[in-house]
């Protein structure tokens, strides 16, 4: 059997997270593979991929702080709000100021309503979104409330796109919540400046704990499976508890625990012997397991 663990991998460009997924299913040798939070085909970087019993974190991964490199570009409009998708406007981004662009993404940082791309997998009545967009239906998408913890302008480059247009590109680093859209950030910009934009360049360099030092190459992986043990990863996510071997018993038969005050969240729960044991919430008084990995 695989060594249960996350596997931290640089996506390449033009892959899917699922691809990732099945490729990561032949290097580790087990079909017990999944990822959290997926990426965009356009995009790179980090994406955590967990193996077997790792697989029961990814879900509580997948809510955790992430942070992008990105490029927006402004004076062009896409129907999926990024290079991948269709130009359906354009408009001359040549009288757009820094300060203007900078004031712009002040109103887009912080705790925000963001309305979803059209083309996303968000389900609207059990549908994938993205599969009414691309059969020309109109998709009535609710805003969503988003944290933008802090969104750094790098750069602010002018130039002409291959059609002779004037646009400005803005190179950003972005510290979000789950669940934000940073070509929803791109298309809003452009939208608040009135020349439209779309994202053209998408680097995730961090999802919660794990960033770009430890993330490897589908190539590297292929020659060493570099497996972080599935201890290692959750000491390094989420608060820890070491506990008794008597609370170690009751909490390996699924008992609760009396809460220790450790707040919200998934708790690691270890034992006498240093051993991941669980997964634990606090309510109220007392700690309810979300998983359990031993025996």
């Amino acid at each position: 059997m695989a060594e249960s663990g996350l596997i931290i991998v640089d996506k390449p460009g033009e892959w899917t997270s699922h691809d990732v997924v099945a490729k990561m299913r032949r290097i580790a040798g087990t079909r017990r593979v999944g990822h959290a939070g997926t990426l965009d085909p356009m995009a790179t970087g980090v994406l955590v991929v967990g193996v077997e019993k790792a697989t029961r974190l990814l879900g509580h991964l997948a809510l955790t702080e992430k942070v992008y490199e990105a490029t927006m570009r402004l004076g062009v409009s896409t129907n999926t709000d990024d290079a991948e998708g269709e130009v359906v406007a354009t408009a001359s981004a040549a009288e757009v100021t820094e300060a203007e662009i900078r004031k712009g993404i002040a109103a887009l940082t912080g705790e925000i309503l963001q309305v979803p791309p059209q083309v996303s997998a968000i389900k609207v009545n059990g549908q994938r979104a993205y599969k009414a967009a691309r059969a020309g239906e109109a998709v009535e998408l609710a805003a969503r409330p988003v944290t933008v913890r802090s969104f750094e302008v790098l750069d602010v480059r002018r130039g002409r796109n291959t059609a002779g247009a004037d646009v400005v590109d803005v190179d950003a680093v972005v510290t979000c919540s789950s669940g934000t859209y940073i070509r929803a950030l791109a298309r809003d910009l452009g939208a608040a400046l009135g020349v439209g934009g779309h994202l053209t360049r998408l680097r995730r360099t961090r999802v919660g704990p794990y960033d770009l030092s430890l993330a490897r190459s589908i190539e590297q992986l292929a020659e060493e499976c570099v497996v972080l043990p599935i201890g290692e990863a959750v000491a390094a996510a989420f608060p820890r508890r070491d506990v008794t071997a008597e609370e170690a018993r009751v909490i390996g038969h699924g008992g609760r625990l009396p809460a220790a005050g450790l707040g919200k969240g998934p708790i690691g729960v270890f034992g006498p012997e240093g051993e991941l044991l669980a997964l634990v919430e606090e309510q109220g008084r007392v700690a309810k397991p979300l998983a359990v990995f031993v025996p």
